[in-house]
């Protein structure tokens, strides 16, 4: 691949801004669990290799098992997620693939499981991952 731009270097203010995104999700009450969680479900629609691997080991870091990890892709079909991480995936792919957009069943179910607060919160880290997902992919980053 032919080296691609380097936003932090050329866009300052434009990568700074995205940082202030990520101090702002770390201010938040989201369990990290959750945080790598829809990291690496939005990372893997995405195909963001780049993210897939730091996430897939910061979620380790927090204790998340290898079973978990590997059965991301087809949460639906495990029975090692929570209702409530159920629900937050379920709502992380629909955001990430927006073009279909967000059922009502699936908003309404996230709502039910989560105060306000939290639920914005769990929007704002879909949205964050996302944006980093499509500059990591656009610019060429590469995992290891």
């Amino acid at each position: 691949m032919t080296p691609r731009i380097v936003i932090p270097t050329v866009a300052p203010q434009a990568y700074q801004a995205m940082m202030n995104l990520e101090k702002y999700i770390s201010t938040t009450s989201l369990t990290p669990v959750h945080k790598e969680l829809i990291k690496i479900r939005a990372s893997q629609i995405n195909g963001c290799a780049y993210c897939i691997n730091m996430h897939t080991a910061d979620a380790r870091n927090y204790g998340v098992s290898e079973q978990r990890i590997y059965l991301l892709s087809a949460w639906r079909e495990a029975d090692v997620y929570t209702e409530e991480e159920k629900a937050i995936l379920a709502l992380t792919e629909q955001v990430t693939l927006i073009s279909n957009h967000v059922s009502e069943e699936v908003y309404q179910n996230a709502a039910l499981l989560f105060d306000e607060k939290y639920l914005a919160e769990i929007i704002m880290m879909i949205i964050t991952i996302n944006a980093w997902n499509r500059i990591g992919i656009t610019t060429g980053m590469r995992a290891i």
